[in-house]
């Protein structure tokens, strides 16, 4: 008996076909969407390891817990602003990087 053999496809061939092509509106708001979930957590983890609550991190802040709550889930709403402050408190250095065609931009 013959078995068939199966098509497989890349994630990123999977990601062209169910969510859009590279450039496209809908596949830069998801992956705008996995970079704010992943900043998210990384916020979590980092206050899990500094041993605080998420209200002790919103006092250190200056914003209720509700917002250090809906900052861990998804950080979609909040701004440069209010991530900066939250890694200041958790004393974690944070990086921005911007690249431009080959070469990340350096700020003197």
């Amino acid at each position: 008996m013959a078995t068939k053999k199966l098509k497989t496809y890349t994630l990123s061939e999977m990601k062209d076909k169910y969510i859009g092509k590279v450039g496209t509106k809908e596949r830069d708001k998801f992956e705008y969407e996995l970079r704010m979930d992943v900043l998210g957590k990384m916020i979590k983890a980092v206050r899990q390891e500094r041993n605080l609550t998420q209200e002790e991190l919103g006092q250190l802040v200056g914003v209720q817990k509700a917002q250090i709550s809906k900052l861990e889930s998804s950080a979609n709403s909040a701004t440069i602003d209010t991530i900066i402050k939250v890694f200041k408190a958790l004393k974690a250095e944070i990086n921005f990087n911007v690249k431009l065609e080959d070469n990340f931009v350096k700020l003197a």
